[in-house]
């Protein structure tokens, strides 16, 4: 009883501290508000793939051409990448660029999101970087330069990893958390949250 007392208070405390830090809370989906900014466009959705099958990371001599050999989505992260995909397309959102990491849980989620919908692709800056995998800095200073390039007037769609966007954003993210972007100062700004 004293260990789930404690971890609720200590998840209190990060809420509070990313509420203090002006950082938004993730909510179930969208509001008006955020669906208003996403139709103004000139926004980037960059979304941590969803759930998995337990674990971190992938296994010992995982192979990026064989999806069996990685830590793949969940039925319940299946489930939740097509809500988000649905969420997007019942509030009328166009989506113009669909850029992934090439882990299969992230082509995955972008597959049950959109489908055929929008041409998937497999973008390195996206790649993790996890556990020394790739360069850090190379591919953040990649990813922001390539969200330079975001028009005034379209929706991206990034799906990438934990420590990906952390670099980005300063935000970990929950798996399946979606967070929307603008550029202000050539700085990732967050607008906000959600969690299909």
């Amino acid at each position: 009883m004293r260990r789930q007392s404690s971890r609720r208070s200590v998840l209190a405390f990060i809420a509070l501290a990313l509420y203090w830090a002006g950082v938004p809370a993730a909510q179930a989906a969208p509001d008006a508000t955020v669906l208003e900014l996403l139709r103004q466009g000139g926004k980037l959705i960059l979304i941590r793939h969803a759930a998995t099958e337990p674990g971190i990371g992938d296994p010992p001599g995982f192979r990026l051409d064989d999806c069996s050999t990685q830590r793949n989505l969940s039925e319940q992260g299946r489930a939740a990448s097509r809500r988000f995909g649905e969420q997007l397309r019942q509030a009328g959102i166009a989506v113009s660029q669909l850029r992934s990491s090439a882990w299969c849980r992230c082509l995955d989620t972008a597959t049950e999101a959109f489908g055929n919908t929008v041409e998937i692709e497999a973008w390195p800056p996206l790649n993790s970087f996890f556990r020394g995998q790739g360069e850090r800095d190379a591919q953040t200073r990649a990813a922001l330069a390539g969200l330079a390039d975001l028009p005034d007037d379209e929706v991206w769609v990034w799906v990438t990893h934990q420590v990906n966007i952390t670099a980005l954003t300063g935000v970990s993210p929950a798996m399946g958390e979606a967070l929307v972007l603008a550029l202000r100062d050539g700085k990732p700004e967050i607008l906000a949250r959600w969690r299909p």
